[in-house]
């Protein structure tokens, strides 16, 4: 990323049933220095879901599809074949349409439910959910973590010659420290997961990913867990339930710190007038006192759920998005 330059990214859920168009249109749209990813298309159904995808990367903890959601099972099945041949197809197409590009992308970005949010929605054999075992929520990291090692090196081989990030999706986090996340019979809760746990199964995901070659591993929480994300050994911390032009200076001094220590920030940005989403996020960034040359540790997505509509409209969202970062730069050139 070039110093003091802002870019952008899509979060990672696309509308429509078409990967191939998706990735076009993400790949024009978000061409360098932007983030352009891997989507995923949620229409298609529950192999094509967050849950799904991570699922299919899974090592040796074969899962299926219930009336309530994804279990683990003995041996793998139909369900589990095909999340993966999703997963493997989407790649490959992936891969046809960066071939096909007059210039590769320097990096894509690739999305996976993190462990703790996994776990708080896989189910155990007999229905509980993961997240209520100790012993079961210490074999999926241990999965996840090897997996992650196969799912880069298939990106890799797919799109050679370009980086890969890695961004890891905790959006239960919260209710998951706090011991918010009810039993599967709604009578109870589970009891809070303790933080060391957390900050060790985050590292060691994210040092598998290293391993495998990840240029960045990206971990997205709630904005209250930003705490605990700049501890994680995350290189980068998306934020997707606060939009940049609503964050009050005391957030900034919190992106702050992060930007300091070396973290980049990713944050949603709400539709409207590109002119005034740009000086809602230059004039605090100035205002914490952040150089502009550092605002290439930031990138902005779009605050949307781009996959709740059309493929057209979403394409737009995207179009304002990068509208935006134009208008950041010229703040930036003019300050």
């Amino acid at each position: 990323m070039t110093e003091g330059t802002v870019s952008a990214t899509a979060f990672g859920s696309w509308p429509g049933l078409d990967i191939a168009e998706a990735c076009q249109v993400l790949q024009g749209e978000l061409g360098a220095p932007h983030l352009p990813i891997l989507p995923l298309l949620p229409g298609r159904g529950a192999a094509s879901q967050a849950i799904g995808r991570t699922a299919a990367v899974l090592v040796e903890l074969p899962v299926d599809v219930q009336s309530y959601g994804w279990r683990l099972v003995q041996r793998p099945g139909a369900d589990l074949r095909r999340a993966q041949s999703s997963l493997s197809s989407d790649i490959n197409v992936l891969a046809d349409v960066v071939g096909g590009l007059a210039s590769k992308p320097p990096r894509i970005k690739t999305q996976l439910m993190g462990p703790f949010s996994l776990a708080a929605n896989l189910h155990l054999p007999l229905g509980e959910k993961v997240l209520a075992d100790h012993g079961a929520r210490r074999e999926l990291v241990q999965s996840l973590a090897a997996g992650v090692t196969l799912h880069l090196k298939a990106l890799q081989a797919a799109a050679p010659g370009v980086a890969v990030s890695l961004q890891l999706d905790e959006p239960g986090i919260e209710a998951i420290l706090s011991g918010k996340v009810p039993t599967v019979s709604g009578y109870r809760t589970m009891r809070a997961v303790p933080v060391a746990e957390m900050r060790a199964a985050w590292s060691l995901v994210s040092e598998a990913a290293r391993a495998a070659g990840a240029a960045e591993v990206i971990l997205s929480v709630p904005f209250e867990s930003a705490a605990l994300a700049a501890e994680s050994s995350a290189d980068g911390v998306a934020f997707s339930d606060v939009a940049g032009a609503e964050l009050s200076g005391s957030y900034w001094e919190r992106i702050a710190s992060l930007v300091e220590a070396g973290t980049s920030v990713l944050l949603p940005v709400p539709r409207g007038k590109a002119g005034r989403a740009a000086e809602a996020i230059w004039r605090p960034w100035r205002g914490v006192d952040l150089p502009a040359r550092q605002m290439g540790a930031l990138r902005l997505f779009e605050a949307a759920d781009v996959a709740e509509i059309s493929p057209a409209a979403a394409r737009k969202v995207l179009g304002e998005l990068t509208d935006v970062i134009d208008a950041i730069q010229e703040l930036i050139a003019s300050a």
